[in-house]
């Protein structure tokens, strides 16, 4: 039986994990490498201009800064498995670079569907270029995704293995458009039940997760067994990750995350602490909620009257003991695979950030 991981949700750490930080310049070279125009017009150009500002790389006027950057997990999870599992970061890179690409693609949508200005400290392509051009660089990021795989059987890896990789990643963001969908339509519902998040947050951020770890895991052993236990662990790690992301929309530091205490609440997002507190609370309070999440706006007081309700249905407690159980299923999942104790170890660590982690 593997120990617990973690027993309250109050031991907390800012500092991200070495692994983390072990591939973090390799894969920042890799994707700078990527957003390169590759005979382009000189009009065509403006475009990468926008995704280098995007990326953190470039102010407006493309001009080469250091800004906030992601914490590139999928990569580092795409990377970290193909190594434990016998390969190598060149291997693995190409698949490495398409995750994250994808990714950023889907945020830039995100930022329009969601009217979000802001994102990493800094104005959302849309609120700076507009809609229109907004979505032609996301749809780029998408397209130069798909070229980036093309290089993994010039790293040799065998034409098999290359073809399931880009097969798991269609696959992976296909699910997570669908996702996507699934959390624009539940807008305004009040009677979303639990499976209902669940099943959408498995899609809309659970599947590049669970992708990142198979692809990773497909290139360095080329065993479909061992792949399917990182594809197992790996959708855990992704109900982790969003969980948590939902703890922090409603009660994330300002300084750290960017948005005040109680941002998704104003924005009526159906998020985990919305969703449980609806499925509990009774009578003055449910009724109370519901009238709240049906205005137009939730006003400044409605939102410390939400936050008194969750708190009184130990909503955020109840949040860290899911992000805990899938913890635990993350860890569990690996058991069968062998793994040097160092590479163990390394995933407990990141088990344990994603669960506490404040940004």
């Amino acid at each position: 039986m593997t120990k617990p991981l973690l027993n309250t949700p109050d031991k907390q750490t800012d500092s991200l994990p070495g692994l983390f930080l072990r591939y973090r310049a390799e894969i920042g070279t890799a994707l700078r490498q990527a957003i390169t125009p590759q005979n382009s017009s000189k009009e065509a150009i403006a475009v990468y201009d926008m995704l280098r500002y995007y990326m953190g790389w470039a102010d407006t006027e493309g001009n080469p800064i250091v800004a906030t950057e992601g914490k590139y997990l999928r990569p580092t999870l795409c990377l970290f498995a193909c190594q434990a599992t016998g390969g190598s970061i060149e291997q693995a890179m190409p698949a490495a670079v398409a995750l994250e690409l994808i990714h950023n693609f889907s945020l830039i949508h995100d930022d329009i569907q969601d009217q979000d200005e802001t994102r990493h400290h800094r104005k959302t392509l849309w609120a700076v270029w507009g809609i229109p051009k907004a979505l032609v660089a996301g749809n780029v990021l998408r397209v130069v995704a798909d070229f980036s795989l093309e290089e993994l059987i010039r790293r040799g890896v065998d034409a098999e293995t290359a073809l399931g990789v880009a097969s798991l990643l269609t696959e992976a963001y296909l699910e997570m458009i669908e996702g996507q969908y699934l959390d624009l339509s539940f807008e305004g519902q009040s009677d979303l039940g639990m499976q209902d998040y669940l099943g959408m947050i498995a899609r809309k951020t659970g599947a590049l997760i669970r992708c990142a770890f198979t692809m990773g895991a497909l290139i360095g052993s080329g065993d479909k067994a061992t792949a399917n236990a990182f594809r197992s662990s790996g959708e855990a790690l992704g109900f982790i990750f969003q969980v948590r992301d939902d703890v922090l929309g409603v009660w994330g530091d300002e300084k750290t995350t960017g948005k005040p205490v109680g941002a998704d609440i104003r924005r009526k997002k159906n998020s985990f602490p919305v969703v449980h507190a609806m499925s509990q609370a009774k009578g003055a309070e449910k009724q109370s909620l519901l009238d709240i999440y049906r205005q137009d706006e939730v006003a400044e007081g409605d939102v410390g009257r939400v936050l008194e309700i969750m708190d009184r249905a130990e909503t955020r407690g109840c949040a860290h003991e899911m992000a805990m159980e899938h913890g635990q299923d993350a860890s569990d999942a690996l058991e069968s695979v062998e793994l040097e104790p160092s590479a163990r170890a390394e995933i407990e660590e990141l088990i344990q950030f994603l669960v506490v982690r404040e940004h």
